[in-house]
């Protein structure tokens, strides 16, 4: 059991990367999307930002497959500590931020976008504060 649990855990970490790539890549191609002097590349962008979301979400799914598996599999106990439900609150602000990153994709594609560059480029910072928030509570357990 504990050799099937290390494979479950290593498919989770795999596809959480995955998922991530997207998360920092998907906004920086709405950032260069955004800028009128790129509007050649429009219809290339577009391309891009939907197989870029579909790999993301493939990534995302499979992060909540393997992670509900590991605790199917005995880490009920996790429920019991503070730092999984803090680690579950960022999860739930993750999976709005790839949302919210769907309705823009929307937005783009039906040539509507209305906000500028620079917002992106701040949109385009939040999964890194997560991604560091999420880790430093799943490997420190602070509380």
């Amino acid at each position: 059991m504990d050799n099937l649990y290390t494979w479950i855990k290593a498919l989770h970490i795999i596809f959480m990367v995955t998922w991530f790539a997207g998360l920092f890549y998907l906004p920086r191609l709405y950032v260069y999307h955004a800028m009128p002097e790129n509007q050649s590349s429009f219809e290339l962008f577009k391309v891009m930002e939907r197989r870029l979301f579909i790999m993301m979400t493939i990534g995302a799914a499979l992060t909540l497959v393997f992670g509900t598996t590991l605790l199917v599999l005995g880490n009920w106990i996790l429920f019991k500590m503070g730092w999984f439900h803090a680690k579950l609150l960022f999860l739930v602000l993750l999976f709005a931020y790839h949302y919210a990153c769907y309705r823009l994709m929307l937005t783009f594609r039906a040539d509507a976008n209305e906000r500028t560059h620079r917002w992106y480029r701040y949109f385009n910072e939040a999964p890194s504060l997560l991604l560091i928030l999420i880790v430093i509570l799943a490997v420190v357990k602070p509380f």
